[in-house]
């Protein structure tokens, strides 16, 4: 900074040469005694050591030599005024810079330094220069500090000491020396002051630890260049990149002032490289407990194996956040699926294992396995080369023996599989965008709490969230959009899943998820399902539909709670079951689909909002309530809201126990079950066996088991019109269905009663 070159500013006083009437022998105000005609000052042409020179005869105490021109002063701009002089005879005195400092006015401005510490002449004849730095801050070299009172100043010199000497003093100089103070001005530590070089190839650590070390606060800048570090490096005070950095993988950047993505970005000048350094460290940090993106969208040109970015770490589970930004998959190969196909043995007495596998060492973690008696969303978890075998997320409901599996290894967008155990991690407020090349996001193999809230799925090819281990437990997603990119196709053309739970404890909550061809598995029990609006619909008259909710075991323990459900179903199995026929147990339990909204259009009049499938025999309901929901059908009525798909086994209705299902409403529904059912009968001709038929009353297609009541509607009467008191007994599971009850009078009656009937017992 020079304000003479930038601004303009004139700051160099006149020479001697141009004439004396404006040098002053007092404070250079105006009206003050120059040295003009003066008996003790004359200007001098020729001299060999200066080019014009005036010489003073010293006669007062102290004689003054102060330019009478206005010298500006600014906050933050620092003068240094220099002279040279010599002694030619006499007393020897001594020679100091001093100055004047002015109010706008014109008026001194008390209380402030107005001369320098003084130099002797110790010879006739030497040159000697003197020189004082003015200006506004108290800073290392300052001589006149002046503050921001003064406007302008008038400087020169001063000599004190013994009076009778003659000197010669050259034209004085003032100029602007700020540049010289720029750096501690602006609090920057240059690291190439502390021997960096950014050639690209020499390492810089130890200079960026001695500009850490110096900066005390103040801000350490990397110029341009390529600045190679090959040690890990923590810069504890801000700082501010113009070059670049490059580091091996394993040397870790902790950014301590400026942990955020953009200054990462700004340090590697590649985005994807910068998130990776950014997230290594943050799990190598214990000062910050979340990584901000600062809004950046990232091109992410492959998948990001998170763990591989943080060599030697395999678990961790500290508290850790990524938040605010965007992840853009890139277009490219690198998001293909790998599909291989493998012959493999299992046995059910080993639920979560193959083995003898054939090629197993090209088969990736994280594979979705498929084939014969496999159920939806079984991973590989792990797998063991040696022992040619496979491990498992979920046992296979009807495998047994060998067969030829396939694997398909989705690419996500953010891979965290390669850890261990992850736990207590968040993303919060971050876009996925998956472009239909990849999925999202999978989850580490082992750990709790993994927390998604707030952000955008869009258009994973295949899965949104992905667990391939029990890195769901307690999983929590929360506000999040789910946003498929099958919205166009029709429902049986639809293959992407929102995401899947393999272990317990999941609370899924006021997410969106649209058009996927299951919005979400849930493998474990203990879930929390409320608040969610999911929908699945195409524009096919009489279409299918598929299921929105998975429930992939069969004692879930699951509240499912006000959800708006439209045009899907929650379809309840147990595929993940390696022995899927009933022996013992709780069987299908522990489930409530409690003040939830349903809604379908144009859909087959078989289309159903509840559909239990058991993949084995015996099995029954226990403990199930299906209370204040609403089910409304558009453009066409349904047959029931109630199913059982018996594919592969129906239920056991002799054993159903606990089962409630009332308060419901029911718009465009055909038959409209409770249990209890309260069914008004009127028997219109004399009969001692009135049957019931609770077929169209009782949810599931259940039998009619249990009868609570039987209360008669007015009077009984026989054939003679006499009024009977007598009470009736109650067959149950009555018919070939075992759907109806028969009221079995003492004799031959007619009348009206209300029969409370069950399809369970208690």
């Amino acid at each position: 900074m020079n304000k003479a070159i930038t601004d303009g500013v004139v700051l160099m006083p006149t020479p001697f040469a141009a004439g004396l009437d404006v040098w002053s022998s007092g404070d250079g105000t105006p009206g003050s005694d120059t040295y003009e005609n003066a008996t003790n000052g004359l200007f001098v042409a020729a001299d060999p050591d200066f080019s014009g020179s005036l010489e003073l005869l010293k006669t007062q105490n102290t004689q003054k030599l102060r330019f009478m021109g206005e010298t500006p002063l600014q906050p933050g701009c620092y003068l240094r005024i220099s002279a040279r002089v010599k002694a030619i005879s006499g007393n020897l005195p001594s020679v100091r810079i001093g100055g004047y400092p002015a109010r706008g006015n014109g008026s001194r401005v008390n209380g402030l330094p107005e001369f320098s510490t003084f130099t002797t002449l110790e010879s006739y004849g030497e040159v000697v220069e003197i020189s004082a730095i003015v200006g506004s801050g108290l800073r290392g070299g300052v001589d006149l500090v002046w503050g921001t009172e003064p406007i302008y100043g008038h400087f020169g010199i001063d000599l004190v000491g013994p009076n009778g000497g003659i000197i010669r003093v050259d034209d004085i100089q003032i100029e602007d020396v700020t540049s010289v103070f720029l750096r501690d001005m602006i609090s920057t530590v240059d690291v190439v002051d502390y021997g960096a070089i950014g050639n690209g190839t020499t390492d810089n650590t130890a200079a960026f630890e001695a500009a850490n070390a110096a900066a005390n606060g103040r801000t350490v800048y990397v110029p341009s260049g390529v600045f190679r570090l090959q040690n890990n490096i923590t810069i504890d005070t801000p700082v501010k990149f113009e070059g670049r950095v490059v580091m091996p993988g394993t040397a870790v950047l902790l950014l301590r002032r400026n942990f955020d993505l953009p200054t990462y970005i700004e340090a590697f000048e590649d985005e994807e490289l910068a998130f990776k350094k950014a997230f290594q460290a943050l799990l190598n940090n214990a000062d910050h407990d979340a990584l901000d993106m600062g809004g950046r969208k990232v091109n992410i040109t492959e998948p990001l194996d998170m763990q591989l970015t943080v060599p030697g770490t395999n678990s961790y589970a500290t508290r850790r956040v990524i938040r605010n930004g965007q992840l853009e998959a890139a277009a490219g190969s690198a998001w293909d699926t790998e599909v291989y196909t493998s012959a493999a043995t299992y046995s059910a007495d080993d639920a979560r294992t193959l083995t003898s596998v054939n090629n197993v060492a090209s088969i990736p973690i994280g594979s979705l396995v498929e084939g014969t008696g496999v159920g939806r969303e079984v991973y590989v978890r792990d797998k063991n080369l040696a022992r040619q075998e496979i491990t498992l997320n979920k046992p296979l409901y009807d495998a047994e023996g060998r067969q030829n599996f396939t694997f398909r290894r989705f690419k996500y967008l953010i891979d965290f599989s390669g850890f261990n155990l992850l736990s207590k991690f968040v993303m919060a407020d971050i876009e996925f965008q998956c472009n239909d090349r990849c999925s999202a996001i999978m989850l580490a193999r082992g750990g709790i709490t993994f927390h998604v809230r707030d952000c955008f799925i869009s258009r994973p090819s295949d899965r949104g969230i992905t667990s391939v281990g029990t890195g769901c437990q307690g999983m929590m997603l929360d506000r999040n959009q789910f946003l498929s990119a099958e919205d166009a196709l029709d429902v049986p053309a639809r293959r992407s899943i929102g995401f899947n739970v393999n272990q317990n404890d999941a609370k899924i909550r006021n997410n969106r998820a649209t058009r996927f061809r299951h919005f979400g598995l849930l493998g474990g029990s203990n879930n929390i399902f409320t608040g969610n609006h999911f929908f699945q619909g195409d524009g096919v008259t009489n279409g299918v539909r598929s299921g929105g909710i998975i429930l992939a075991s069969n004692s879930v323990g699951t509240v499912i709670s006000n959800n708006y459900i439209d045009n899907c179903f929650i379809e309840w199995t147990n595929e993940h079951d390696p022995n899927p026929a009933f022996t013992s147990g709780f069987s299908f339990s522990a489930l409530s689909v409690v003040d939830n909204m349903f809604l379908s259009g144009d859909v087959a009049p078989w289309f159903s909002y509840i559909v239990v499938k058991p993949h084995g025999a015996g099995h029954f309901l226990n403990g199930v309530s299906i209370i204040g929901n609403r089910y409304r059908s558009l453009n066409g009525f349904i047959d029931r809201v109630d199913r059982v798909d018996t594919t592969f086994a129906d239920l056991d209705m002799t054993r159903c126990k606990n089962v409630m299902m009332e308060g419901n409403s029911y718009l465009g529904v055909t038959i409209q079950p409770s249990n209890p059912a309260t069914i008004d009968y009127t028997q219109s001709t004399e009969d001692d066996a009135w049957v019931i038929d609770a077929a169209d009353e009782l949810p599931f297609g259940g039998q009619a088991v249990q009868v609570d009541s039987v209360m008669a509607l007015g009077p009984i009467r026989n054939a003679s019109n006499v009024r009977q008191y007598n009470m009736p007994y109650v067959d149950t599971s009555r018919g070939p269905d075992r759907d109806q009850i028969q009221v079995v009078w003492p004799g031959a009656v007619r009348g009206r009663i209300l029969a409370t009937v069950r399809m369970d017992s208690r």
